[in-house]
C-alpha cells in the first residue's frame, strides 16, 4: 500500500492520474511542473527587479496562459530556438525543453482556436508601386511612379502597411497632378504642347559589350527604356555620348556607328567620324569643325525627328559592335588605374525624347482600346449613353466593386463640363481624372456591416476578399474574372478560391509578389542604394549591381513558378548568371549579357547565403559586417531578433590600431563591453560563418588587411558548433520549422498590410503545420494564408461608429 502511495506522489503517477481524471487536473499538474522549470532557469534574470530585456516572468502562471499570452509567445520563441538560458548559465535537458515548448504552444493554439482574433487592418492607401500597377491594368498605360509620386514610408519591413501609408497635403497635390497627366496620356490629348524626357545611363555602367537581352545582337553598350508616345505625331530623339569627369567626350580612333531604334526597328544609323583632332587635356574639350570657326560637339549630329504611332514602346540607343577590339575602351572588368584603359570612356550617355510635333491625331493605342468600350453616335443622347457605359466600366474596375447611380452622377457632371470645352473625349478625360483622385480608387476601404457588434469578428465580403487577394498576389486590382466571381458571391467558396489562387500565381503579374515581397524581406531592394568604397572594391560597377540583384530575383521567380519548397531557399543548388556575374564569382565558361541557369557546384555557394546580393547589402561600404549579417539571419531567417542595443554604445573602432586586426579580433575587443556582449554573443558567430565572403560576396581565404587565415567557426548559445557557410547552412536547415514560420510571418504581414500581433502567431503555426504535408511548397504557404482567419475575416471597431 505504501508503494502505491509513493507512486501516486511521483510526477509520473500524477500525469497518469491526469490522463484518467481529466484535462483540468492535467493542466494543473503541468502548470506546476513548468512553473518550477520557469523558476529554476528563467526567473533569475527575468523578474520585476532586473527586468532583463524587458521581460518579467516571475508573475507568469503556466496554468493560465491566456492571461499573459503576449509574454508567453516571447518565451516560446526563445525556447524553440534554444536561445535561452544564455551561454554559461544552467540549461534544462532536451526533454524539459520539448515538454515546456509543447505545453505552451498547444495551450496558446487552443486558446486562439476557441477565441479567434483576425485583427483590424487600417485603411490602406495604394503605395506607389501598387499605383503604377493599377494604372497599367486599368488603363494599359505604363508609368514611372517614382517620377510622379514620393517614396512611401515602411513599417514592419514593408511599404504596404496601412498604418504608415499616411496622406499629406503635398501627397494630395501630387495625386492631383499625376491624375491630370495620366488621364491625358491615356486618352491621347491632341492639344498638348511638346515636352522633353531625358533618360540617362549611369556613368559607372561599363558599356563593353551587348548590355542585356533587350538590345539587339551585334550591339555594344547603350540604353533601353520604355517610353509612352501619347499621340500619333513626330518625335525627336537626341543621343548624347558618355562624358568624362570634366564633361569631355572621348575622340574615337576609328569610325563608330550609333543606332537609334524603336521596338527593334532602326530609326537612324549615325556615323561618328574618326580622325578628329586630338583632345587637349582640358575640361569640356569637344571636337572642332573643319573650318575651325566655331566648335560643335562630336555628338551634336546624333539627332533625328520621325513619326511614331501612339502607345508605349521600347526605345534603344546603342553602338554597332566593332569587329575588332577598339582602342581606349575597357575590354575587361578591371580596376581603374592611372594608366589603365578603364580610365577612358566611350558609350551612350543619355537619350532625350521630345514631342509631340505635328500631331496627326489620338491614334490607336492599348490605352484608348481599354477606355473607349463603345463609340458614340452623332446625337447628344447617344454620346451620353456611351459616356455612361465608359465611365461605369472604368469606375467599376477602379473602385473594385459594382457602381451605383450615386457613383456615376458626379462623373457624368464632369463629363458634361468637359464636352463644353473640347468635345466627347475631353469630357471622358475630365471624368477619368476625377476617378483617379477618388478615395474609392486611392484607398482600399472596408466598411463594417451594419449588424455587426463592436469588437466582433466577421467574415469579409467577396469583393473585399477579391481586393485582398489581388493586391497580395499582384500588387494590383482584381481582373475581370476575379471581380465577376466576387460580384456573384462565388469567390469565397473553397474550390473556387483555390482555383483562383492557382490561376493568379500562374499569371505573369505574380512576379510582383516575388519582387516586392522578397525585395523587402531580404533587403534585396537595398542594392539600388549600395555604394561600395571604390578604394576597397574598385571592381564594383553598375553592371555588377544590376547582375547581383537580377540573379536573386530570377532564383525566387523560378521557385514560385516551379512551386518548390520554401526550405529550398536555404539550400538551392542552382542560380542564374551572365558573364559579368560569372567573372565576379570566378565561374568559367559563361559569356554574354544574357542570364542563364547553371548548377551551383561549389558547396559554399548553395542557397541564399551564397548570393552576392545578400552578402553585399549586409556589409559596410568598405568591409564586411559580421554583426549585420548575424542580425539579418536572426531577424529575417530565424525570426528571433535581438533586443535593441543599449544607449551610448560606441561603434566598432576603425583606426590605425585596429586596422591590422582581423575582424574577429576587432569584434572580441568590442564585446569586452558587457553591454555589447549580451547580443553579440548570439549574433557574431552567425556572421563570422560568412566571413570568407567579402563585402561584395566574393570568396577569400585570408583577411583583407592582416593577410591571415579567416576563422569562420562559431558556437551557438546551446553549444552547437559549426564552421563556415556550409556548417551554418546545416544549422539553419536543422531549424527549418523556425525558418518556415518566419517566412510565413513575413508573408502574412505583407498580405495583410499590417504588423503581425501575438494573436496571429497560432495562425502562423497552423499554416506551417498544414503546409508540412506538401513539403512546405510555396503554394501551400500562400493558400494557407489566403484561407486563414486574419485574411478572410476582420474585427469590427471596438466602438460603434455607424
Amino acid at each position: 500500500m505504501l508503494k502505491k502511495v509513493r507512486f501516486l506522489l511521483t510526477g509520473l503517477g500524477m500525469i497518469l492520474l491526469a490522463i484518467c481524471y481529466g484535462n483540468v487536473f492535467a493542466q494543473d499538474v503541468s502548470g506546476t511542473i513548468h512553473r518550477n522549470t520557469l523558476k529554476q532557469y528563467c526567473v533569475t534574470c527575468h523578474n520585476q527587479t532586473l527586468k532583463t530585456a524587458g521581460l518579467m516572468l516571475d508573475q507568469l502562471d503556466p496554468a493560465d496562459l491566456g492571461r499573459d499570452a503576449p509574454q508567453w509567445e516571447k518565451v516560446l520563441r526563445k525556447l524553440r530556438g534554444r536561445e535561452m538560458p544564455p551561454a554559461g548559465m544552467p540549461r534544462p535537458d532536451e526533454a524539459t525543453y520539448v515538454g515546456f515548448v509543447n505545453y505552451i504552444e498547444k495551450g496558446l493554439d487552443r486558446l486562439a482556436e476557441t477565441n479567434p482574433n483576425p485583427g483590424r487592418p487600417a485603411m490602406h492607401r495604394l503605395n506607389r508601386t501598387e499605383y503604377a500597377n493599377v494604372i497599367r491594368d486599368l488603363l494599359a498605360l505604363e508609368i514611372d511612379s517614382k517620377e510622379l509620386l514620393p517614396a512611401d514610408d515602411s513599417g514592419y519591413g514593408f511599404d504596404n502597411i496601412g498604418d504608415v501609408l499616411t496622406v499629406s497635403p503635398f501627397l494630395l497635390e501630387r495625386y492631383l497632378s499625376t491624375a491630370a497627366k495620366v488621364s491625358r496620356l491615356a486618352i491621347g490629348d491632341t492639344t498638348q504642347s511638346p515636352s522633353f524626357q531625358i533618360y540617362t545611363v549611369p556613368h559607372t555602367l561599363k558599356q563593353v559589350d551587348r548590355m542585356n537581352e533587350d538590345l539587339p545582337f551585334g550591339s555594344r553598350g547603350g540604353i533601353v527604356i520604355r517610353h509612352h508616345f501619347p499621340v500619333d505625331a513626330e518625335y525627336t530623339f537626341k543621343v548624347k555620348l558618355q562624358t568624362g569627369r570634366y564633361g569631355q567626350v572621348l575622340i574615337p580612333d576609328k569610325e563608330r556607328k550609333v543606332d537609334v531604334l524603336v521596338d527593334n526597328e532602326i530609326l537612324k544609323r549615325f556615323t561618328i567620324e574618326a580622325g578628329a583632332p586630338e583632345a587637349e587635356d582640358v575640361p569640356g574639350f569637344t571636337a572642332a569643325t573643319a573650318s575651325g570657326a566655331e566648335e560643335t560637339p562630336i555628338d551634336g549630329h546624333l539627332e533625328v525627328t520621325v513619326p511614331v504611332k501612339a502607345g508605349s514602346r521600347t526605345v534603344q540607343a546603342t553602338f554597332l559592335k566593332d569587329t575588332t577590339k577598339p582602342v581606349g575602351i575597357l575590354t575587361e572588368y578591371s580596376a581603374p588605374g592611372e594608366d589603365d584603359v578603364s580610365d577612358f570612356f566611350e558609350g551612350i550617355g543619355s537619350i532625350t525624347i521630345g514631342g509631340p510635333y505635328n500631331i496627326k491625331g489620338s491614334g490607336e493605342s492599348p490605352s484608348r482600346d481599354k477606355i473607349f468600350s463603345c463609340t458614340p453616335g452623332k446625337t447628344e443622347k447617344s454620346e451620353k449613353n456611351c459616356a455612361r457605359k465608359i465611365l461605369a466600366n472604368l469606375a467599376r474596375n477602379a473602385y473594385r466593386r459594382p457602381v451605383t447611380n450615386e457613383d456615376l452622377t458626379p462623373l457624368l457632371d464632369l463629363y458634361q463640363m468637359g464636352t463644353a470645352d473640347g468635345g466627347f473625349e475631353s469630357g471622358i478625360r475630365l471624368a477619368l481624372q476625377r476617378i483617379l483622385v477618388s478615395p474609392e480608387f486611392l484607398f482600399r476601404l472596408q466598411i463594417d456591416p451594419a449588424k455587426v457588434k463592436p469588437g466582433e469578428a466577421y467574415r469579409i465580403s467577396d469583393l473585399d476578399l477579391a481586393s485582398r487577394l489581388s493586391f497580395f498576389l499582384w500588387s494590383s486590382i482584381p481582373d475581370e474574372e476575379l471581380l465577376s466571381l466576387a460580384e456573384k458571391k462565388q469567390l469565397s467558396k473553397p474550390g473556387v478560391l483555390e482555383k483562383q489562387v492557382q490561376r493568379m500565381l500562374a499569371d505573369p503579374r505574380s512576379t510582383s509578389l516575388m519582387t516586392n515581397f522578397t525585395g523587402q524581406w531580404l533587403y534585396i531592394r537595398n542594392m539600388a542604394r549600395v555604394f561600395p568604397d571604390p578604394l576597397a572594391f574598385p571592381n564594383f560597377d553598375e553592371n555588377l549591381r544590376d547582375a547581383l540583384q537580377k540573379e536573386t530575383a530570377l532564383v525566387f521567380e523560378s521557385m514560385l513558378r516551379e512551386n518548390r519548397s520554401v526550405v529550398d531557399i536555404l539550400d538551392f543548388d542552382y542560380t542564374y548568371v551572365n558573364e559579368r556575374l560569372a567573372r565576379h564569382y570566378g565561374i568559367e565558361g559563361v559569356y554574354g549579357a544574357e542570364f542563364r541557369r547553371i548548377p551551383v557546384k561549389d558547396e559554399r555557394r548553395r542557397g541564399l547565403l551564397g548570393q552576392g546580393s545578400i552578402l553585399t547589402v549586409t556589409s559596410y561600404p568598405d568591409r564586411t559586417a559580421p554583426t549585420i549579417r548575424g542580425k539579418w539571419i536572426m531577424e529575417q531567417i530565424l525570426g528571433t531578433p535581438p533586443p535593441p542595443p543599449p544607449p551610448n554604445v560606441p561603434s566598432l573602432a576603425n583606426d590605425n590600431d585596429t586596422k591590422a586586426m582581423t575582424m574577429r579580433q576587432r569584434m572580441e575587443k568590442h564585446r569586452a563591453n558587457p553591454a555589447c556582449a549580451v547580443c553579440h554573443t548570439v549574433m557574431d558567430p552567425l556572421g563570422f560563418a560568412l566571413e570568407n565572403f567579402d563585402g561584395l560576396g566574393r570568396w577569400r581565404d585570408k583577411n583583407t588587411y592582416s593577410d591571415t587565415p579567416i576563422d569562420s567557426s562559431g558556437v551557438l548559445p546551446d553549444g552547437t558548433s559549426f564552421d563556415g557557410p556550409v556548417g551554418l547552412r546545416e544549422v539553419l536547415l536543422g531549424k527549418k520549422v523556425l525558418f518556415v514560420e518566419t517566412l510565413t510571418e513575413k508573408l502574412l504581414t505583407y498580405a495583410l498590410g499590417r504588423g503581425v500581433e501575438n494573436y496571429d502567431l497560432p495562425v502562423i503555426r497552423k499554416i506551417r503545420s498544414d503546409a508540412e504535408k506538401d513539403k512546405y511548397s510555396w503554394s501551400s504557404i500562400i493558400m494557407g494564408i489566403v484561407n486563414s482567419t486574419p485574411f478572410q475575416m476582420r474585427r469590427a471597431a471596438d466602438v460603434d461608429i455607424q
